[in-house]
Formats: structure tokens, C-alpha cells, sequence
């Protein structure tokens, strides 16, 4: 008979510890450190076999478990596990950071104290371009020479910007509005409380290489210094099943079952067939973003993408 006192165990994270209140830097000025957090790999464990209590013994067996979930997104194990994360962000990584609705925000109020003192800056070899492929994305750099400019001229908005607000505050005027002319680069602050399974989530879309830099890398720092350390299982498994994996859609699958069988022709037809390959009157290719997005998987595979 399973001892009931099994299920009030409380699991702990050593490793995650002892980093306990540890800033790790992001960007220029910004950070992100951890709370408090519940559970670990053993509390998806315990969850997913509630009747065995403390489930089994094997640390090989659980691995085998917390893997087979994470594979066939069985999910609701992992919502066992939450935790509370303090950040300073700019505002506008902050934009598409709130947009993940599955957590718990507190954050700084510029309407009752005075607004941070301090705006993401952008070197003169960190200006990027627009990406041709992806309308809402970045692709390479500007040239420094030209980025020497936009960072003197990011400096003097900076500048004035701070200076307007500051005069607004000493002259009086309400805090709610001294603020409404700050730059979406000042940085704010926040605590974000939210479970694994959404966290793996939000890191699954933010680590993506055609997220933005600047919240990629806030990503980055939760996952490799923070998820890491504490469920040291469930990462290994969600970079092997998630982050480094691929999905191929019905398309895609049968271009593949072509080019296995050593059939290129074959595949380009049903590309063709699929209006991946339509071309303008000058011959060129037409934009199409899944045949791109398949050709980039193919790449990855080192596979011959037959109509290039």
C-alpha cells in the first residue's frame, strides 16, 4: 500500500538553488533571475502516475516516462511544475513577451513611480536589415559605417527623450502622462509566474531563430541557464523532441517519399502540382513561404532541394 504521506512530498531543484536570486544579464542593461519555483522532473513523475505515489524508483524509468510524455504531448504533468522569474526588459521585446497569455504578470507602473532610467542602446555593427522572406523578420546587418549614424542618432533621441520626460515630472505633470513619450527601448520590470508547460512554449517560439534577436536571447538565458538547472530531464528531451526535431506536413511527405526513392523529377512534379514553383513572366520564382520554410528543412538535412 502506497504510503500517503508520498504525495506531500515537496521536490526541490538544488541546482536551481543555488542560483536562487542570481541576475543573469540580458542585451545591455536588462536581467532575468528566478524567485521562487515548485517542483522538478520528479513532481511530472508523481503526476503522471498519481497512484503510485512517488511512481518508480528507477531514475532510468522516469527519464523513459518524462520523454514518452514530452514525445506524445501528454502536457498536463507538466503544469506540476511553475515558477516566478523577475525581468527587466525593453518595452518592446516586453510587447511580444505579454502576448504569452498563459502566465502571471506583475509589472512596474510608470503611473505611480518614475519611469527606469535606462533604454536598450544598439551598436553601430547591431543595426539589422529587413528580411526579404519574412515580412515581420530581420535578415543580416547594416553596414557599421551606416550604423555609426543610426546609433549617434539613437543617442540624441535618448537624450531628449529622457530630458522631456524629466521636465514633465519636475514641472508637475502626473507620472501617467509625464511617460507617453518615452521610446519603446526603455527598459521595465517585471514578475512573470508561469508553469513548464507553457514556459517550454513560449522558449519553443522565442528560441526559434526567426524570433527577434532581443527577446531570443532573453529565451536563450532562460533555457540554457534556468530550465537547465532545473529539469534537467525534461530539457534534454525538449531539445531532442521539440527545438531540434522536424514536422513535415501531408505535402511535404510526399515530396520526401519521392526524393527517398531517388525520384527528383518526381518530387519538383509535385511541387509543381502543389503551386510551389509558379514563376512570373520573367522565369523567376514566385514568394512562396512553405515551399521556403521546406526547402530550409531540407538544408538542415543536407538533402538536394531538386528545383534549385
Amino acid at each position: 500500500m502506497t504510503d500517503q504521506h508520498d504525495y506531500f512530498e515537496r521536490f526541490n531543484s538544488p541546482a536551481l538553488d543555488e542560483i536562487l536570486g542570481r541576475p543573469f544579464p540580458v542585451l545591455d542593461d536588462g536581467f532575468v533571475r528566478v524567485v521562487d519555483y515548485m517542483g522538478n522532473d520528479s513532481s511530472i513523475v508523481q503526476a503522471a502516475r498519481v497512484s503510485y505515489g512517488k511512481g518508480t524508483k528507477k531514475v532510468s524509468r522516469d527519464r523513459e516516462l518524462i520523454r514518452y510524455l514530452l514525445r506524445h504531448q501528454h502536457t498536463s504533468p507538466f503544469e506540476m511544475c511553475s515558477i516566478k522569474l523577475h525581468i527587466r526588459v525593453p518595452m518592446d521585446c516586453w510587447r511580444q513577451w505579454i502576448r504569452h497569455r498563459t502566465a502571471s504578470v506583475n509589472e512596474y507602473s510608470t503611473r505611480y513611480s518614475i519611469a527606469i532610467n535606462a533604454a536598450q542602446k544598439t551598436a553601430p555593427d547591431a543595426w539589422r536589415g529587413q528580411s526579404e522572406t519574412n515580412h515581420q523578420g530581420s535578415a543580416g546587418f547594416i553596414s557599421p559605417e551606416e550604423g555609426r549614424l543610426f546609433s549617434l542618432r539613437e543617442e540624441e533621441l535618448h537624450k531628449l527623450t529622457r530630458d522631456i520626460y524629466n521636465e514633465r515630472i519636475e514641472g508637475g505633470v502626473a507620472r501617467e502622462q509625464a511617460r507617453k513619450d518615452l521610446p519603446l527601448c526603455t527598459y521595465t520590470e517585471a514578475y512573470w509566474k508561469i508553469d513548464l508547460h507553457n514556459l517550454l512554449h513560449f522558449l519553443k517560439l522565442r528560441m526559434e531563430t526567426n524570433a527577434q534577436k532581443e527577446i531570443r536571447d532573453y529565451a536563450i538565458t532562460i533555457g540554457h541557464e534556468i530550465v537547465s538547472r532545473w529539469v534537467p530531464v525534461t530539457w534534454e528531451a525538449f531539445n531532442d523532441y521539440i527545438m531540434n526535431s522536424q514536422r513535415f506536413s501531408r505535402l511535404e511527405m510526399e515530396i520526401l517519399q519521392c526524393l527517398l526513392k531517388g525520384l527528383p523529377d518526381a518530387a519538383q512534379k509535385k511541387a509543381e502540382e502543389f503551386g510551389w514553383l509558379d514563376r512570373d513572366k520573367t522565369g523567376v520564382l514566385f514568394k512562396r513561404q512553405e515551399r521556403f520554410e521546406f526547402e530550409e528543412k531540407l538544408k538542415t538535412m543536407d538533402v538536394q532541394v531538386p528545383w534549385l
